[in-house]
């Protein structure tokens, strides 16, 4: 019997502000659509939670036997900058700046994202569609959306009525915004003035002569609304209705709310049942910018080539690191954070690896296997929530080391079935490696500091010709070694 039977699974709804069973379409079938990155720059470390969280979901859903079609999209086309109606496509304007051709720019970007999250243990989506292979599913949605009623054509750009719409429906029934607050709080901009509201958002731009990507629709040569992407590609694989949509907090609005609009305009009923979205990601108690400065990259935190940490760390301890905290809070990240996630998640795999170990004996009753099982389960059932899973693993992880150390015992049903559940929950589900991945960025990053703690203690004694000499050489292999008030920290060249 499929494990689904046997778990009621509870998913928080943004649509509906709570909780609710989950029950999807079609029994046993689950259909998930999560928005991908727009792929003009190194995906960043708060987009890697995200696609980690939904990753995680993905994964329980196939530990309880679900049949899972899990599609997230790559943009590569259509996102204006600052997700305008006006202006210039970020691909564009990094291709410009860099004086390449906007599709060297997506596939760069592209293999980038794609190996951050092999790194980081993510599963391949079972479909990764893009914005530019579906150009035409896009132009007759617009059609289908104008021959409604709720689309209109101004100077070859094409635009959805927002007001109109909310007169048959409910514009802001995802975000909670009311139409009437979104007038009142809207300036008109320079260069909207095609529009009949500012709250009307682009199904279609006429391209301006220098725009480089174009393709030719019955009312310009241009390119589709960012919106319109995710509406043609989630339901040409999912259907007009589907199980779950997901992305970022920040994608509520305007980006979802606009995708329920454009997917009720076209086809009079919601698109989604679920709509589930993954919290943002700080950096030492402030929003990472890299206007500021307060930000870091996935490969940064790898190979400790960066001032905000004191070393580099494992891909397992990052993914370890997140999934301690559930996927709709705000989670900081800092050195200390990781380097107390690091002695957590070393003690969890000795743990694992101890098991392998262990001779059975008689039963304990000091600790109930079956009922820390069902613990487990009603932690994930429970919205996901990975922060109460990773502390069940730990109370097996403290009868764990007291088996090992002779204070109680297990029997070999007992121990079957504790090993069995470790391995899924642990590798299976919160998808961690099965040893320090990352080895060699690991044991650089040590051997280093092993280094610095000698040329610090060399300088405490005076020996100034040994602290020079260490780091005169490493500086000769491409290792640069920066002392601060904070201690000294090392970069690669």
């Amino acid at each position: 019997m499929a494990k689904y039977n046997s778990n009621k699974l509870h998913i928080y709804n943004t649509l509906t502000g709570k909780k609710e069973v989950f029950k999807p379409i079609n029994d046993g079938r689950i259909g998930m659509y999560v928005c991908g990155p727009t792929v003009y720059s190194n995906v960043h470390l708060g987009n890697v939670r995200t696609f980690m969280s939904f990753d995680m979901i993905f994964r329980y859903f196939k530990h309880l036997d679900y049949k899972v079609r899990y599609v997230r999209n790559i943009t590569d086309a259509g996102h204006l900058e600052n997700d305008a109606d006006q202006g210039e496509d970020r691909i564009a304007k990094k291709a410009r700046i860099e004086q390449i051709e906007p599709m060297e720019v997506v596939q760069r970007y592209t293999v980038d994202f794609h190996n951050i999250l092999n790194t980081f243990n993510l599963l391949p989506p079972s479909i990764e569609p893009t914005a530019t292979g579906h150009i035409i599913e896009q132009i007759e949605i617009v059609k289908a959306i104008i021959d409604k009623g709720f689309g209109y054509e101004k100077n070859g750009s094409i635009y959805f009525d927002v007001l109109k719409y909310n007169k048959s429906h409910h514009y802001g029934v995802l975000s909670g915004r009311n139409i009437e607050d979104l007038i009142h709080n809207t300036r008109t901009l320079e260069g909207q003035s095609d529009k009949k509201n500012p709250q009307d958002f682009a199904l279609w731009k006429k391209a301006e002569p220098q725009h480089i990507m174009r393709w030719p629709s019955p009312w310009s040569d241009g390119f589709p609304g960012w919106h319109l992407e995710c509406t043609a590609m989630s339901t040409k694989y999912l259907g007009e209705s589907f199980d779950i949509h997901g992305g970022g907090l920040d994608l509520k609005f305007p980006h979802h709310e606009c995708e329920i609009a454009q997917a009720k305009a076209w086809h009079n009923h919601a698109p989604v049942n679920y709509w589930m979205h993954a919290n943002m990601l700080t950096l030492n108690g402030q929003k990472m910018a890299k206007s500021t400065g307060n930000n870091i990259l996935p490969a940064e935190i790898l190979n400790g080539n960066t001032n905000k940490l004191t070393k580099g760390f494992s891909a397992s301890v990052v993914r370890f690191f997140m999934m301690q905290a559930h996927y709709r809070s705000v989670l900081d990240f800092s050195n200390d954070a990781l380097l107390a996630s690091e002695k957590g998640f070393l003690k969890l795999l000795e743990a694992v690896k101890t098991l392998s170990k262990i001779e059975p004996t008689q039963d304990s009753k000091e600790f109930d296997v079956v009922e820390w099982k069902s613990n487990c389960y009603s932690a994930m059932n429970d919205d996901f929530n990975t922060p109460i899973l990773i502390a069940e693993l730990f109370s097996a992880v403290k009868y764990i080391n007291q088996i090992k150390d002779n204070k109680t015992s297990i029997n070999e049903l007992n121990l079957t079935l504790l090993t069995k559940s470790m391995n899924e929950f642990v590798f299976d589900v919160l998808g961690l490696k099965n040893k320090n991945s990352n080895d060699q960025n690991q044991k650089l990053g040590e051997t280093v500091e092993l280094l610095i703690k000698m040329r610090n203690e060399a300088r405490a004694n005076k020996n100034f010709a040994l602290s020079d000499k260490i780091r005169d050489e490493l500086i000769e292999i491409g290792i640069q070694l920066k002392d601060g008030k904070d201690g000294t920290t090392f970069t690669l060249d």
